[in-house]
């Protein structure tokens, strides 16, 4: 559970803000003690797809150590398929939420109305990603062994990504605004994964059909 007395309450459709302080509290308190959360309605969806994104970093990171065996790869690449899995069914079910809140508004957009290029789902999670990368990029900012060159560097990096964090706050702000004043529809752009679906990735149904030796 996490370690947080209290998090940010959202209120649509204005929740960009509220949304980037629980995942920067949630990425804080996960390092500390198991990543969960007692959330419930929409902030529950997003702090389940933030979950997911945070062990999919820490599993690319033991991915990428030369220290590890090959077997251990391997196990490391079948959790990284799973939460990747797991990250963009979360993304649908946060849009899934925003569309039944929509209808229980009676909020419709015109027939005509422009879709965006993106869902806030698919937005809130780049919005975990870059807290997860926030949260690692001050840990390099903090490294007592670092050089000053390198705490340079990570410093001019971080100020990149406090725009960039700003900046999507902003725009996932103005992008709810319009859905829920009916000048954007919502339509949940689906993943259609293959490669985890044991009917459809080869590998997988080739080897379930192959007589065992």
């Amino acid at each position: 559970m996490t370690t947080a007395t209290s998090l940010p309450t959202l209120s649509l459709p204005t929740i960009g803000a509220a949304t980037d302080s629980l995942l920067a509290t949630l990425v804080a308190d996960w390092h500390v003690v198991e990543p969960a959360h007692s959330q419930t309605g929409l902030a529950g969806k997003i702090c389940d797809l933030h979950r997911f994104n945070f062990l999919l970093w820490h599993e690319e990171d033991i991915a990428r150590s030369p220290d590890v065996t090959d077997t251990k790869i391997a196990a490391v690449k079948r959790a990284i398929d799973g939460y990747n899995q797991a990250r963009n069914d979360a993304i649908e079910k946060v849009d899934d939420w925003l569309i039944e809140e929509l209808a229980r508004q009676g909020v419709t957009a015109a027939a005509d109305a422009p879709a965006a290029t993106e869902t806030p789902g698919a937005a809130i999670d780049r919005l975990s990603i870059l807290e997860l990368r926030r949260f690692h990029m001050r840990e390099q900012l903090e490294r007592e062994d670092a050089s000053r060159e390198h705490r340079e560097k990570v410093a001019s990096k971080m100020v990149i990504l406090d725009q960039q964090r700003d900046h999507l706050i902003t725009a996932l702000d103005r992008l709810l605004t319009e859905i829920f004043g009916g000048e954007r529809p919502l339509r949940v752009f689906r993943q259609m994964k293959m490669y985890n679906d044991p009917t459809m990735n080869p590998y997988l149904y080739k080897s379930a059909a192959r007589p065992a030796a």
